[in-house]
C-alpha cells in the first residue's frame, strides 16, 4: 500500500507504541526529567511541587509554579493530563 505521494505507507495503529510506552510508564517517575512547557525549566519530577488535597493531584513546576500535570482517579478510571510538560525524559535503563 502507498500513500498519496507513492511512498510505502509506514503508518501503524496505536498498538505499535505499546512497548515504548510500557517502558516509559514503568520507570521510577521521580527520576524522570520534566521540561516545563511554560518556562523551559528542566528538573526531576521528584523536585516538582505536588498539591494532593484536591479532587485531582496537581503537579507544579518548581521554576515558575505553573501546572505541568494533573492526575485524577475515580470510578470512571484514571486520567493524566500533561499539557504543561514539553518533554518527559527517562534515564537510561539499568
Amino acid at each position: 500500500m502507498s500513500d498519496p505521494t507513492g511512498e510505502p505507507d509506514r503508518r501503524l495503529d496505536g498498538n505499535a507504541a505499546a512497548g515504548v510506552l510500557t517502558e516509559m510508564m514503568t520507570l521510577d517517575p521521580t527520576t524522570a526529567m520534566v521540561t516545563c512547557a511554560h518556562c523551559g525549566n528542566r528538573s526531576a519530577l521528584g523536585a516538582h511541587l505536588v498539591y494532593a488535597d484536591a479532587p485531582a493531584m496537581v503537579v507544579r513546576c518548581p521554576g515558575c509554579m505553573q501546572v505541568v500535570m494533573r492526575c485524577a482517579s475515580d470510578e470512571g478510571g484514571r486520567r493524566l493530563e500533561m499539557s504543561g510538560v514539553l518533554l518527559l525524559a527517562a534515564p537510561p535503563a539499568g
